[in-house]
């Protein structure tokens, strides 16, 4: 783990999970098991931060492990969370992706599989395609977790609206 070199302290290396002002239960249930807080720590994460939305799940806060975790529900703007991260890890809601990317974030978008239509899937693929995100599903997150690395992504550039080119199909 890395140390502040002024200070011989050890540096903060945060996640932070959103869920956006959805419901999804299982993401949080899934990411706060002993195994996923294993992973944290022997990649040298000592911080998580879960925004839980409207889901019913009430995670225990405080330490586990060498992990210091805390959650809430809303918040007027996540954008300060997303800035003191290390690694995102988001549902694929379009909004919660683009702002992270933004930011110059690693990103690891958790596709919800009981949403309809599964548009978050098309999203996903096609950042994952571009190497700006990593994507799994609930069932594969502690082996995606694993075997990542965040700083093989590729940097998302911002669109130039004064780009955008429409045409009237004549």
């Amino acid at each position: 783990m890395a140390n502040d070199s002024s200070t011989g302290m050890r540096q903060q290396k945060r996640v932070f999970v959103t869920v956006g002002t959805t419901e999804f239960d299982r993401l949080i249930s899934v990411f706060t098991t002993e195994d996923t807080f294993k992973v944290l720590e022997k990649k040298g994460f000592t911080s998580v931060t879960l925004q839980t939305g409207r889901g019913s799940s009430e995670p225990l806060c405080g330490q586990v492990g060498k992990v210091t975790v805390e959650h809430y529900r809303y918040k007027p703007s996540i954008q300060d969370d997303i800035s003191s991260a290390d690694l995102v890890i988001s549902h694929a809601g379009a909004g919660s992706c683009l702002e992270t990317l933004e930011a110059g974030k690693p990103l690891l978008v958790v596709i919800n599989e009981d949403l309809m239509g599964n548009h978050q899937l098309e999203l996903a693929k096609q950042l994952h395609q571009d190497g700006h995100i990593y994507y799994c599903d609930c069932g594969s997150l502690l082996q995606t977790l694993q075997e990542i690395d965040i700083d093989s992504l590729k940097s998302f550039n911002k669109g130039d609206p004064s780009k955008v080119w429409c045409f009237s199909g004549q």
